[in-house]
C-alpha cells in the first residue's frame, strides 16, 4: 500500500508555494494593518470548512484579537437564501476588521450573504476557496454570485471539483479531501507573514502562548483583556 495521500499532498505543497506566494503576502499585509490599527480577525467556515476557521482564531501560536463566528447550526442551513443575512445580522463588525471566509464551492446563500455584508461595510475580505473549482459552479443564490467574486484576496487551495482527489481500485468514488489540508497551510502561512510585518514595523503581534506551558494561561489572559469585548462577543 502506498501512502498516496502523502503523494498528493507533495504535489500541493509545491503548486501552493508557486502559485499563491504572491497572494499570501497580499492577506498577511491585509491582517498586519488591520491587527495594528485596533481591528481583529473574525474567520467563517460553514460545515468542514468549520475547522479551517479554527486555524486562525484562539489557537496557541495565533493571534489574540481572533474569534471564529459561529454557526449554530452548523451548516445545516447554508443553502438556504435569507441564513446569512440573519447569521450577519448578529456579527459585531468594526472599522479594520479582517475577514476570512472559507469555502471550497464558494456557491452557497450562507457564506455569499455573509461577504455581502461584509463588503457592504467596507472591510477587508479574504477568501479561501477552490477557485477553479468555484468558477466551474453555479451559484445558489439569487445574485448568481460566487464567494470569490467579493475578495480582496483570493486563497485559491486548488482542491479538485468535489475536493476528494484519490481513486482505489473496486470504488467507485474519490476519497481523501484535500481542502482542509491546503487551508491549514494557506491560513498559517498568512499568520506567520503578518506576524514578520508587524513585527518589522515595530508591533508587537498579540500571540496566544500554548495553555499548556507555564505562565502560558496569565500571559494570555492579560492580553485577552484589551480585546475581550470584541473576541468573546458572540
Amino acid at each position: 500500500m502506498t501512502l498516496a495521500f502523502f503523494e498528493e499532498t507533495r504535489q500541493l505543497t509545491n503548486i501552493l508555494e508557486i502559485y499563491e506566494k504572491e497572494n499570501i503576502t497580499k492577506a498577511a499585509k491585509l491582517v498586519a494593518d488591520g491587527i495594528m490599527n485596533d481591528g481583529i480577525l473574525q474567520a467563517f467556515g460553514s460545515g468542514h470548512s468549520y475547522a479551517a476557521a479554527l486555524e486562525v482564531s484562539g489557537r496557541a501560536g495565533g493571534l489574540i484579537p481572533s474569534k471564529v463566528i459561529m454557526d449554530a447550526a452548523g451548516g445545516m442551513y447554508e443553502t438556504l437564501e435569507g441564513s446569512g443575512k440573519i447569521l450577519g445580522h448578529r456579527m459585531m463588525i468594526a472599522p479594520n476588521d479582517i475577514f476570512f471566509l472559507i469555502s471550497n464551492s464558494g456557491r452557497n446563500p450562507m457564506i455569499i450573504e455573509l461577504a455581502e455584508k461584509i463588503k457592504s461595510e467596507g472591510n477587508k475580505l479574504i477568501v479561501v476557496t477552490a477557485l477553479e473549482a468555484s468558477k466551474k459552479s453555479s451559484s445558489r443564490h439569487s445574485s448568481g454570485k460566487l464567494l470569490y467574486e467579493f475578495a480582496d484576496v483570493v486563497l485559491d487551495n486548488h482542491s479538485t471539483f468535489g475536493d476528494a482527489a484519490l481513486t482505489i481500485e473496486g470504488l467507485d468514488t474519490k476519497v481523501c479531501g484535500t481542502s482542509s489540508f491546503t487551508a491549514t497551510l494557506l491560513l498559517q502561512q498568512t499568520i506567520y507573514q503578518a506576524c514578520s510585518l508587524m513585527l518589522d514595523q515595530g508591533f508587537e503581534p498579540p500571540i496566544y502562548k500554548s495553555a499548556n506551558i507555564y505562565g502560558g494561561p496569565q500571559y494570555n489572559a492579560k492580553i485577552e483583556e484589551k480585546y475581550a469585548d470584541r473576541i468573546f462577543h458572540i
